[in-house]
């Protein structure tokens, strides 16, 4: 294919902010979006520059013109929005989480290996070029042997009880919109799922987290010390301590350009790793590779971690007793 043609399923900030980021993909082509009203896709696709506009997301998933679609809906939507999309042939990048729990996350990557079709959670972080040296480094044994992952995403929302943050409705709460990227990285660099958690998080007034702290233990005594919250705000920084260094990922290390290589005693040094557009061309980048390549889901974010990141999500929520009204 000389350029892959996506369309874009919801019509959000997160929609938008896409659609910037694959006007920086040369090989890209937003063809197509698709919402619950033809205004708002009207609107959408102005902006955007996008010929074809839907006012439905069957009508998208259907366009013979799209070859990969963008599920950009709150996360209570991703199952059935993904698994549309696939059912009519597409290939799938479906925003994080992957799904509102791991139950769910099960149907829709068994509809995409059923179907043959790509498919993979929207970890924009994942596939950064801070993000991707760090694992490079890692490897090559740059810190020694990693002991401990600590990462922090709080920040401080406007009070909307009826917005998607604080609805349960709409699966809303920090763990799931912000307190999946430090359980991610330390999924990345720990690998696969944690033995133990142990956890504590505050449910205010609407029923959703509001804050939670997290350490997850991984074999041999390694631990990740995570914190999300939406209440009060802080550095949103994140460290690899090894036995021979650490590494500083800086802030927003969600969103990082650079990276600090340190030791007690010793010099730092930094790395800058800018990437082109606003971040989200590296993810759309990845599947375009995998697409063309005849691949089914990428290397470096995996259906099968994906999955296991939802499990632990799952046991997170668990301990504290917070459930979704769908569920």
């Amino acid at each position: 294919m000389d350029k892959i043609r996506w369309g874009i399923l919801g019509t959000g900030r997160i929609a938008s902010k896409f659609a910037l980021g694959l006007s920086f993909c040369d090989d890209a082509e937003l063809t197509a979006v698709g919402s619950r009203a033809q205004t708002t896709a009207d609107e959408f696709a102005d902006r955007w520059n996008v010929r074809h506009r839907h006012a439905s997301y069957a009508a998208l998933a259907d366009d013979p013109d799209v070859d990969v679609v963008y599920v950009a809906t709150p996360h209570v939507f991703h199952k059935e929005n993904s698994i549309l999309c696939l059912e009519a042939g597409k290939a799938v990048l479906c925003e994080k989480p992957l799904t509102i729990n791991a139950r769910q996350a099960e149907d829709v990557i068994a509809c995409a290996r059923q179907h043959g079709l790509f498919l993979m959670e929207a970890m924009w972080t994942r596939f950064l070029p801070a993000t991707c040296k760090l694992r490079e480094l890692l490897a090559d044994g740059a810190v020694g042997e990693v002991r401990i992952v600590k990462a922090d995403f709080c920040f401080r929302t406007e009070w909307n009880p009826q917005g998607r943050l604080l609805n349960p409705e709409l699966g809303g709460g920090a763990l799931l919109d912000v307190g999946i990227y430090p359980v991610s990285l330390a999924s990345m660099v720990l690998g696969g799922p944690p033995a133990e958690i142990a956890s504590m998080g505050h449910i205010g007034e609407t029923g959703v987290d509001e804050q939670g702290a997290i350490i997850l233990g991984y074999d041999g005594g390694r631990l990740a010390v995570l914190t999300c919250g939406m209440q009060a705000g802080m550095p949103h920084e994140a460290y690899i301590v090894g036995t021979e260094k650490w590494i500083r990922v800086h802030a927003p290390f969600w969103r990082s350009g650079a990276l600090t290589i340190g030791a007690a005693e010793r010099e730092e040094q930094t790395l800058d790793l800018p990437f082109e557009g606003n971040g989200y061309e590296c993810e759309a980048a990845e599947l375009m590779s995998c697409v063309r390549a005849g691949r089914l889901e990428s290397d470096i974010m995996p259906l099968d971690e994906s999955l296991s990141t939802m499990r632990t999500l799952d046991q997170i929520r668990a301990q504290w007793g917070l459930t979704y009204p769908m569920e």
